[in-house]
C-alpha cells in the first residue's frame, strides 16, 4: 500500500520552522466554522500543553520546554491532528461507510451515513475523532485535508496560512524525499526519523522534529497497519461460523436419532404388554 501512495496528498510539518503562533488552527477554524476555545498555553520550565484535539478543534499546536540547568534553553512545538493513514483504522472499522480513504490521500466524513457507534473513535491509534457529546444530534468530527478545498485546486487552510513554512503541502512521495534531505543536510538540528513514514503502515501526515515526538505525547504505535489485525481475525469468522454450524447440526440430529430410537422401543415395549 506504501509503495502506491506516493502520489498521494500529503503535508511535512517541519518543528524547527514552526514559531508556535497558531495561525493554523485559527485558519481552521475559520474555514471550518468552529467555535473558539480556550487552551492553556504558558507553563513554567519543562511545561508540556496538555490540551487535546476536540469536536471543535482539527489542529493544535502543542509546545514543550528545552530545559538544560533549570534554565530555559528553547521551545519546540508539534502539530497535533488527523495523521491520513494509508490504511485508515477509522475506515476499517466504521461499519456503514461513514468514513471513507479517498484515492488523493485524505480520510473523510459522510455525516449523512454516520450511526454515531463511535467504533472509529476506539479503533484509532492517534486518539483522533471526536464525537460531539453536546449536541443533539452529534457527528463524529475531524481533520479532512480541506478536502473541499483540494477539490478546487486549493491548499488546505493551516498549509496556505502558515508564516514560516513550517507546513509543506505535496505528494508524499516528493515530501518524504525532501525530509531525508532536509535530515541528511542538518543531522545536529533533527531526530533522524520521519515520523509517519512507516508508524501504522505509513501516513499522509509527515514530521520531522528536533526531538523525539514522545516529548507531545506521541506514543509509539509500531509500524503495522491496524487494519491487518482485524482482517486475521474476519479471515477465521466464516472457518468459525461453518465450523459451528456444522458441529451445532450433527448435534441437532443425532439428538433427533436418539428421540426417534427411544420412540421405537417405547413402542415395542408397548406391544408386548
Amino acid at each position: 500500500m506504501e509503495e502506491n501512495s506516493n502520489n498521494q496528498k500529503a503535508y511535512l510539518y517541519d518543528n524547527t520552522k514552526c514559531i508556535g503562533c497558531r495561525a493554523c488552527q485559527v485558519a481552521c477554524k475559520q474555514w471550518k466554522n468552529l467555535p473558539a476555545e480556550k487552551t492553556e498555553f504558558f507553563g513554567g520550565p519543562g511545561y508540556q500543553n496538555p490540551a487535546k484535539l476536540s469536536s471543535s478543534t482539527f489542529t493544535l499546536i502543542k509546545y514543550h520546554e528545552e530545559v538544560e540547568e533549570d534554565k530555559l534553553k528553547d521551545w519546540v512545538f508539534f502539530k497535533e491532528q488527523c495523521r491520513h493513514c494509508l490504511e485508515p483504522a477509522c475506515v476499517s472499522a466504521c461499519l456503514v461507510k461513514a468514513l471513507e480513504k479517498t484515492p488523493e490521500g485524505p480520510v473523510i466524513y459522510h455525516e449523512n451515513l454516520c450511526m454515531g457507534c463511535r467504533y472509529c473513535m476506539i479503533s484509532c491509534p492517534f486518539d483522533i475523532p471526536k464525537f460531539q457529546y453536546h449536541k443533539v444530534i452529534p457527528l463524529i468530527q475531524k481533520c479532512n485535508y480541506c478536502y473541499d478545498r483540494l477539490e478546487e485546486g486549493l491548499l488546505p487552510a493551516c498549509s496556505q496560512t502558515c508564516p514560516s513554512g513550517a507546513i509543506k503541502f505535496g505528494t508524499r512521495g516528493e515530501l518524504i524525499e525532501e525530509a531525508r534531505e532536509r535530515i541528511f543536510k542538518n543531522p545536529d538540528r533533527y531526530v533522524n526519523h520521519i515520523y509517519g513514514e512507516h508508524e501504522v503502515g505509513g501516513t499522509s501526515t509527515l514530521c520531522i522534529s528536533s526531538v523525539p515526538l514522545e516529548k507531545f505525547g506521541v506514543r509509539d504505535v509500531g509500524t503495522t497497519p491496524i487494519p491487518s489485525y482485524s482482517k486475521q481475525f474476519l479471515t477465521a469468522v466464516p472457518v468459525v461460523i461453518i465450523g459451528a454450524a456444522t458441529f451445532c447440526t450433527a448435534l441437532y440430529w443425532i439428538a433427533k436419532r436418539r428421540e426417534a430410537v427411544a420412540e421405537a422401543e417405547n413402542k415395542t415395549e408397548i406391544k408386548e404388554e
